[in-house]
Formats: structure tokens, sequence, C-alpha cells
């Protein structure tokens, strides 16, 4: 989609990420579940409860100026959002018997969500914020990104692994489910 932005969540941004978060859908419940509950602090701080807690916390990180992530607009329009920051930010993840690191590599950066609009799945909004998301790495002086995507499920919170070899990825190793992915920046 060409006609997509991809742009960090700051401050003055933090309203689209809780409009997107926040959508109703047609029966009234959260249409981009599970974001609206985890707001993409699952693999920060997993000692914060479900829902609120998390919103207040992912706030934080948004007013301090963190940048935790980025937000795809169309026109004016939020319609999704990438968890991307530096690997050590994601302390859940530094001891996942699954994904925690296997080097001593500095400069490595981390993806670890994805949300796109329910109503925009399919139209290459997460190609979009993968693009996006090295670039954001890139101009902040990573050397690598990394992700952990699933193998199988496409529509999966972390996204697909052929979506990453797709954009230069490299598998590094595989899990029962999903693979750690890196590409050089």
């Amino acid at each position: 989609m060409s006609s997509l932005k991809v742009l960090p969540v700051t401050p003055e941004r933090w309203p689209d990420l809780v409009k997107l978060f926040e959508r109703h859908g047609p029966r009234g419940g959260r249409r981009n579940v599970p974001a609206y509950g985890c707001w993409c602090m699952y693999w920060r701080d997993r000692s914060l409860e479900h829902g609120t807690p998390r919103k207040r916390a992912m706030g934080s990180l948004v007013r301090a100026g963190r940048e935790p992530g980025l937000l795809s607009y169309d026109g004016n329009e939020p319609v999704g959002w990438i968890s991307v920051g530096p690997r050590e930010e994601y302390g859940a993840l530094l001891s996942s018997p699954q994904y925690r690191p296997q080097d001593e590599d500095d400069g490595v950066w981390s993806i670890v969500c994805f949300v796109v609009d329910r109503p925009r799945q399919g139209e290459g909004v997460a190609a979009a914020l993968l693009d996006g998301a090295v670039g954001h790495a890139r101009t902040r002086s990573a050397a690598y990104l990394e992700a952990y995507p699933h193998l199988s499920k496409t529509d999966n919170y972390m996204g697909h692994l052929d979506l990453f070899l797709a954009h230069g990825f490299r598998v590094l190793r595989k899990t029962a489910t999903r693979a750690v992915v890196r590409r050089s920046l």
C-alpha cells in the first residue's frame, strides 16, 4: 500500500495508538484484541495486570519520549502498529527459554508485536510496518533487527516467518512453533 505512512509513536500520536487499540467491533467488543488488553507490554513487563495497568505503562513510555513502536496511517487514520525497540527493553524476552539471546552482540533491536486493524488485514499494512521498523532501527544506529515470527500461523501477533524472509531476514534458529530471525542493518 503506497499510501501508508509509518511514524514513531510520540506523545502527540498517543491518542492515535489508543484509538487503534480501543476500536469497537460490529458487536460492541474490541476489534483489535489482544492489543486492547496487552498494550504490547507483555514482553516488557509481565508483572503488570492486563488492561488499564498496561495501558498506563505504555502511556508512560510514550510520554517519556521512548518511541516504543511505530504507527501506520492511511491518511490521518491509524491502521497498524509494530512494537520495535532495543532488545534489552524487553525483559521477558531476555529471560525466555525460547527467545533469550544466544549471542553477545551489541545493537540488537527486537520486533515483538504487530497490530493491524481487522478490516485492513491482508492489505500490506504489516509489510509497510516492517519496512518502517527496519528504517527506524537503522536511523537509530541499530546493528541488527531481530524478530520471533510464527512458523505456520499467518495472523499471529508476532508475525509470520514468510513476511520476514521476504524482507531480508534470515533464520538464526527454530523452536517448536516459531523462528528467531535477524536482519543485519
